[in-house]
């Protein structure tokens, strides 16, 4: 199977990668990821995978977009249900690019992480992938999640704090302020 798997950031394709390899299925991996703010979180994150794809063998396809404003545009209106927006414009592009390039299926690593509404990102891809008559590849990688971010740890890999768009910052941020007036 041709696989084209969008690939959020390098510590969440660790495990990905891996399973789809042990199933005997070498991916290509596609860098599609405007939510990502700011720039230089975005940059820190595209060179990591960057640098992780050629140490790995993966072949790996950018479409390199820093779309802040556009982001905040689609969202501003309705912050509190951004994630849909994210993984609509993420998964339509992966989709578009796929039927475009002769891809038998996609997939995306944000599955792997259990902080992400995996139904909500199937029912995307599912749509999308009708859409442009190519299918989606309903992973769901979450079961080695602890362990792709330990080996992603122990390669050196840039590891993020938050999710990634503006937002996702600003929640980790309240968190961590709340963790701190409560003394936890």
């Amino acid at each position: 199977m041709k696989l084209l798997l969008h690939i959020c950031c390098a510590p969440c394709s660790v495990a990905c990668i891996q399973q789809l390899r042990q199933e005997g299925i070498e991916p290509v991996g596609f860098w599609y990821n405007p939510n990502i703010h700011p720039f230089t979180e975005y940059r820190s994150r595209r060179d990591c995978l960057r640098e992780y794809a050629k140490t790995i063998g993966l072949e790996l396809v950018e479409v390199d977009e820093y779309g802040l404003r556009p982001f905040v545009q689609a969202v501003a209106a309705n912050i509190e249900n951004r994630c849909g927006y994210c993984y609509a414009v993420r998964l339509n592009e992966t989709a578009r690019y796929a039927a475009q390039h002769g891809f038998d299926a996609f997939c995306t690593t944000l599955t792997v992480s259990p902080y992400q509404n995996t139904p909500l990102i199937f029912e995307t891809g599912e749509k999308l992938g009708a859409q442009y008559g190519v299918k989606f590849a309903p992973y769901d990688f979450s079961p080695h999640y602890r362990q792709g971010q330990t080996q992603a740890r122990e390669q050196g890999l840039y590891m993020q704090k938050y999710c990634g768009c503006v937002f996702s910052e600003e929640d980790r941020y309240c968190k961590k302020k709340k963790k701190e007036r409560e003394g936890t």
